[in-house]
């Protein structure tokens, strides 16, 4: 039984949802307008202000499928309202980042700075030099460009150097002892 496929979303005012035949989905909202293909086999129904994704059969694939479809549903609605953002951490001494255009520029260590060009629909922000936001309305490119920037130097555990997101631990570890 899928708990998260059982529950309704409701539609908020200002926001349009446009589902066809295909389950090719089209949200519209004050941010923007989001687009994705549903798995075709859910059943989706539009009663009002509520959304209900109904399953077909109790087989495994479409348990499965259940909740995906729901989720994807709500994070397009969430995202047309308030929108996705990750923050970043660079930790390290001589490590910053600052925006330069459209393009946010980090020097990580390197013998060149790192030049990276923001996606279409993602915003970074840089705050002070060692402080990365990455926002927009689509969830899953918001965190695909904020673990790209990530990969650049991630975080290690002896000093903590690197890029982290601002909720993430980094496990310290003992160096070497004397003797």
């Amino acid at each position: 039984m899928s708990r998260i496929g059982l529950k309704p979303i409701d539609i908020p005012a200002g926001v349009e949802v446009k589902i066809d035949n295909n389950n090719f989905a089209e949200v519209k909202g004050p941010k923007g307008i989001l687009t994705e293909q549903l798995p075709r086999d859910m059943q989706i129904d539009i009663k009002g202000n509520v959304i209900e994704v109904v399953r077909p059969t109790d087989n495994k694939k479409h348990k499965s499928l259940h909740g995906l479809t729901r989720t994807l549903v709500n994070n397009m609605i969430v995202g047309v309202t308030d929108g996705y953002a990750k923050k970043l951490e660079i930790v390290g001494v001589g490590y910053r980042a600052k925006k330069e255009g459209n393009s946010l520029v980090m020097n990580l260590g390197y013998s060149h700075p790192v030049v990276m060009e923001d996606p279409e629909g993602i915003d970074t922000v840089v705050e002070g030099n060692n402080k990365i936001i990455v926002s927009g309305i689509n969830k899953q490119k918001v965190g695909n460009h904020a673990a790209v920037i990530r990969d650049w130097r991630k975080p290690e555990p002896y000093k903590g150097k690197g890029i982290k997101y601002d909720t993430e631990i980094v496990r310290r570890k003992a160096g070497k002892t004397g003797k």
